[in-house]
C-alpha cells in the first residue's frame, strides 16, 4: 500500500503509570491504494494514520494507530466489501515474532467493535458510572485507558460488514456476509490480508470477541485453522460466551434453558437482597449449579410424571434461589423464563432488572405486565458509546467518512446454517466443536473465558456446560468471573481485573 503519513516524531512526555496519552498533531488521510477502473463506482479505500503514546499496564508505549478500510475481493479481484478496522501497533519493534497481535470484535450479530474498543481495551475509553446508574446526557468523558493491553500486544479492532463503518461494495448483496459461516469467512479473509500486508505471519496471534463475537471467534478459528492453508493461533479470548444456542432457546420442551439460567437468577436475587443469609455470591452460585444440574434437571426431565412431593421440594428450593414466591413458581410450572424473572424479582418495588446486567434497574410504564418494557442495562449505556466512537474516530483518529458509525446494525435475516453441517447441525447451532477440534489439533492453543455473574444474555453456566463436553481438552480452557454483567468492564473494578487476567493469559504463551 502507498500511504502518505505525517513525518513529525512524537516526543514522549508521559510519566510511567500515569495512564496519559498524547498524539502528534499533523495527520493526513490518504487513499490506501487504487481500485481497478473496471468499477469506477467504487472509490479507493481510505486509511488514516496517526501516532500516539500512552501508559498501559504501567508501561509507556509509543504506537501507530491505523483507522481505515480494507477491501475484500472476489476471485476475479473485484472489491466486494470494505472492512473498517482500527489497528494499534507498537512503534520500534524490530522482531515481529516477539510481539503478539490480537484481533478483537464484538457480537450481535450486527454490533460494531465499539464496546470492546471504547469500553475495555482501546487506548481511550468512555467513562460512565461504574455503579449501574445510567450514562445521562453528553458530554461523556473520553479518558486515557491504562487497562488497554497495548503493553503486551498489538490490537486490531474489526467491524464486520453491516457494522461500524464497514459495508458491502458495488452490486454485492450485503446478505452475502450475513450468516455464521459467511461472516466468519470474511473476517478470516481480512485477518489473512492484515497479516500479509503488515508482515506479521510469524507473530504470536490471539483472537477474541464478546457475546456473539464468541460465536464468531469459534467460527473464525475454524476458517483459520480448519484447512491446510493454516493460520495457527496462540489463544482465543471469549468474553460473555455463547457457543451452543440451545442453551438459551426458551422453547417448549427445551429444559436446558431453565437449567442454565438458574445460577444467574440466584446471583441476581442475592444482589438485590432476595436471598436471606446469602452473602457470598460465588458460594451461592456454586450451590445453585449443583442443584440445577442435579435435582432440578432430573425433575424437569420427568415432566408430567414428577411426583407431588418431589415437585414441592423442587419448588421450595427454586423459591430460595430465585427470590420468587412458590405460588409464582408453581404457576410457571417450575420453569421461570428470563423475561418473567426480570419483571417479577423486584415487582414489589416497582422496578425491573437488566438482561445484559442485572445490577441495573428500570421503571416500566406500570407494574403490571409479564416482561419489562425495555432493558435498563442497555439504554443506560448506549448513548455514551455511540457518541464516544464517533467523536474519537473523527476527531482523534481523523477517520471521518460521510456516514454514521453503526453500533448495532440491521444485519438480517441472519443465516444460522453452518458450512458442511448435516440436518441436525443446521437447526441445532453449536460452534463449540470448532474449538474442541482446534484444541486437539493445535497443542499451543489456549482459551480464556470471562463471564459476569449478572449476565442473562449469555449466562456463565451456559458457557461452562458448552465447554465441558467430550472432545474439548479442558486443561487448556480457563474461566474467570466478574461482579457485573455482559459488559463487565463498565464496572471499574472488573475492567481492572479483566485487563489483568487477559494480560496474564497473553504473557503466559
Amino acid at each position: 500500500m502507498n500511504w502518505t503519513v505525517a513525518t513529525l516524531m512524537l516526543a514522549l512526555a508521559v510519566l510511567l503509570g500515569s495512564g496519559a496519552a498524547t498524539a502528534q498533531s499533523d495527520r493526513k488521510v490518504e487513499p490506501a491504494s487504487q481500485v481497478s477502473a473496471a468499477d469506477p463506482a467504487i472509490p479507493p479505500p481510505v486509511v488514516s494514520i496517526t501516532r500516539h503514546s500512552g501508559t498501559f499496564g504501567g508501561v509507556t508505549v509509543a504506537y501507530k494507530a491505523t483507522a481505515g478500510e480494507t477491501y475484500l475481493k472476489d476471485k476475479e479481484g473485484k472489491p466486494t466489501a470494505a472492512i473498517f478496522s482500527t489497528a494499534y501497533v507498537k512503534e520500534g519493534v524490530t522482531d515481529p515474532t516477539s510481539r503478539p497481535v490480537t484481533f478483537l470484535f464484538n457480537g450481535g450479530p450486527g454490533s460494531g467493535s465499539v464496546w470492546l474498543h471504547m469500553g475495555a481495551f482501546g487506548p481511550k475509553r468512555v467513562a460512565i458510572p461504574s455503579d449501574a446508574r445510567d450514562d445521562g446526557a453528553p458530554p461523556y468523558p473520553i479518558v486515557d485507558n491504562p487497562a488497554s493491553l497495548l503493553d503486551v500486544t498489538d490490537i486490531v479492532f474489526i467491524d464486520p460488514v453491516g457494522t461500524g463503518f464497514s459495508r458491502a461494495l458495488g452490486k454485492t448483496d450485503p446478505k452475502d456476509f450475513y450468516g455464521v459461516s459467511k461472516d466468519a469467512r470474511s473476517i478470516g479473509q481480512f485477518i489473512r490480508r492484515w497479516l500479509a500486508e503488515n508482515g506479521r505471519w510469524n507473530s504470536p496471534k490471539f483472537l477474541g470477541g464478546e457475546s456473539y463475537g464468541t460465536t464468531r471467534s469459534a467460527a473464525v478459528v475454524n476458517e483459520l485453522e480448519g484447512q491446510y492453508n493454516d493460520v495457527s493461533l496462540n489463544g482465543v479470548i471469549l468474553i460473555s460466551t455463547i457457543l451452543d444456542f440451545s442453551m438459551r432457546a426458551e422453547t417448549p420442551g427445551n429444559e436446558m434453558a431453565y437449567v442454565v439460567t438458574l445460577p444467574s437468577m440466584a446471583a441476581a436475587a442475592q444482589l438485590h437482597g432476595k436471598v436471606p443469609g446469602a452473602s457470598d455470591v460465588a458460594a451461592l452460585v456454586e450451590e445453585a449449579r449443583q442443584f440445577a444440574i442435579g435435582p432440578y434437571a432430573a425433575a424437569l426431565l420427568k415432566g408430567s410424571k414428577l411426583a407431588a412431593d418431589e415437585r414441592a421440594a423442587i419448588r421450595r428450593q427454586l423459591a430460595r434461589f430465585t427470590g420468587l414466591s412458590e405460588t409464582f413458581i408453581d404457576n410457571a410450572d417450575l420453569r421461570v423464563s428470563s423475561g418473567r424473572f426480570y419483571k417479577e424479582l423486584l415487582r414489589d418495588r416497582g422496578l425491573t432488572i437488566g438482561r445484559l446486567d442485572a445490577r441495573y434497574t428500570g421503571k416500566d410504564y406500570d407494574r403490571a405486565g409479564e416482561e419489562p418494557d425495555n432493558d435498563p442495562s442497555f439504554y443506560a449505556i448506549d448513548a455514551s458509546y455511540t457518541a464516544a466512537i464517533n467523536s474519537y474516530a473523527r476527531d482523534v483518529l481523523k477517520f471521518s467518512p460521510e456516514r454514521d458509525y453503526v453500533t448495532i446494525g440491521p444485519v438480517g435475516p441472519w443465516d444460522w446454517r453452518l458450512d458442511g453441517a448435516n440436518r441436525d447441525g443446521q437447526v441445532y447451532v453449536n460452534v463449540a466443536p470448532y474449538l474442541g477440534k482446534a484444541l486437539r489439533e493445535n497443542s499451543g492453543l489456549r482459551i480464556f473465558v470471562g463471564q459476569g455473574y449478572y449476565d442473562f444474555a449469555t449466562p456463565f453456566f451456559g458457557a461452562e456446560l458448552s465447554l465441558n463436553r467430550t472432545g474439548i481438552p479442558t486443561d487448556r480452557v480457563q474461566f474467570h468471573y466478574y461482579g457485573a454483567g455482559h459488559m463487565m468492564y463498565v464496572r471499574d473494578a472488573d475492567l481492572t481485573k479483566l485487563s489483568a487476567d487477559i494480560r496474564a493469559f497473553i504473557k503466559a504463551r
